[in-house]
């Protein structure tokens, strides 16, 4: 296949065909669901259409189409534009924005220590993050399920996963959240601003982890210094700290974003929001259906390679195309009643966290965190309720920036229950 450089100026040496008339605009000011009634129309009436927006792209919003191009890896590459809009960059940041076989040098180092059962050995760390938000919440007026739980929690999750010190975890967070509204704002300079600061953080990381003799085979930094050490593969130093970098924007974006949509469901479906309160063997299966109807990413985008036909379409080579998760998983071609939450949904093959080899690594850590967070505001709670207007991100997630809550509850961490051990 070559190297993602050829590629890269294959692909630069084609001029994209952008002259053609605009079919979609994606809306950038949403309500909570807005988005979901947009694409359910854009699948009946055109369900490959064409935007000028962000420099013109592709939106595929079918279960059908968004599978097909996430799996080819041959035609549909990440290594030219990885997400819409184009964010410039003065480097590639692995394993993103790598293909096939550079990037599986990366997932062979993150893979094993992203297992369930490396993840869950920092449940308790999870467990006090969430413990620890939620009795603030419930000693506070004026309560924000963003600000105050669902961003703070994921920060602290990647925290103890990386097996920071206390004093580091809490610069990450707020690092980690600013960083992230600023991405919702599109403000550039905080947006440097933050990444920069990042790059040092995961560098710090880095190092201390290795000053420490971490673990080899069960902690990232170990494992992706022995990939640096190995004469097999082009990871060095440098993309390794990126990596670390990476993975820390990753591992705040989605989550929260998916978190956040959680609080809203329940908040709206009190007769669920009990029923997970009194059965929290239930979880993991409600989790699998809010990850459905409530997938975070729909800006992630692969570029053709070569001219390609994708549902009756010409797509020339250099077009991006953005896979609009949400959309594929409410495609009625493949879910009954797609927009109804089915506690034990038969065949839940959900896109959520994509397909193929950028399938996302942290799966395993996403739905542990799901099931933590909500356990224990759902223990801590006897009913949450919204209080005012759910204001949502844009374009580039698929979820709340802000969720005002009243909560009803104890505000002790005496007789919390905890979730019936499912192996989820």
């Amino acid at each position: 296949m070559g190297s993602s450089t050829g590629v890269q100026e294959q692909i630069a040496d084609t001029q994209p065909q952008h002259g053609r008339g605009s079919e979609w605009s994606p809306a950038l000011d949403e309500t909570f669901g807005s988005a979901h009634r947009d694409y359910a129309r854009l699948r009946q009436e055109n369900a490959f259409p064409w935007s000028k927006d962000f420099g013109g792209f592709w939106a595929a919003t079918t279960y059908a189409d968004i599978a097909r191009i996430a799996q080819d890896d041959d035609l549909f590459i990440t290594s030219v534009q990885n997400v819409v809009p184009h964010v410039p960059r003065s480097s590639r940041r692995p394993p993103l924005h790598f293909d096939p076989p550079e990037h599986t040098a990366y997932r062979v180092a993150i893979d094993p220590v992203l297992r369930r059962a490396v993840v869950r050995e920092h449940e308790d760390a999870f467990r006090a993050s969430a413990q620890e938000l939620v009795t603030a919440m419930l000693r506070s007026d004026d309560v924000d399920g963003i600000r105050d739980f669902a961003a703070p929690f994921v920060m602290d999750c990647f925290a103890a996963f990386l097996g920071v010190p206390p004093s580091l975890t809490r610069h990450i967070r707020e690092i980690g959240v600013r960083y992230g509204f600023a991405i919702q704002d599109m403000d550039n300079e905080v947006i440097g601003e933050c990444s920069a600061e990042l790059y040092r953080i995961a560098e710090e990381v880095y190092r201390d982890r290795l000053a420490a003799d971490a673990d080899a085979g069960r902690d990232l930094v170990s494992s992706l210094h022995q990939a640096v050490l190995s004469p097999d593969n082009h990871i060095t130093e440098k993309t390794a700290i990126a990596t670390i970098r990476q993975m820390i924007v990753a591992g705040m974006g989605a989550p929260q974003a998916v978190l956040g949509s959680c609080l809203v469901h329940l908040a709206q479906d009190q007769t669920l929001q009990q029923h997970l309160r009194d059965h929290p063997e239930d979880l993991p299966a409600a989790i699998e259906e809010f990850l459905r109807l409530h997938a975070p990413y729909r800006v992630f985008a692969r570029t053709a390679r070569r001219d390609t036909e994708v549902h009756g379409r010409m797509v020339r080579a250099g077009e991006p195309i953005a896979l609009i998760f949400p959309s594929g998983n409410r495609d009625e071609a493949v879910f009954s009643d797609p927009d109804e939450f089915v506690l034990r949904r038969q065949g839940n093959s959900h896109l959520a966290f994509g397909r193929g080899s950028h399938k996302c690594p942290a799966a395993a850590m996403g739905r542990l965190e799901l099931r933590i967070a909500l356990e224990v505001l759902l223990a801590r709670t006897d009913s949450f309720g919204l209080t005012g207007e759910v204001v949502m991100m844009n374009w580039l997630e698929y979820g709340p920036r802000a969720v005002p809550l009243n909560l009803s509850g104890r505000a002790t961490a005496t007789g919390v229950r905890s979730a019936a051990r499912t192996g989820q």
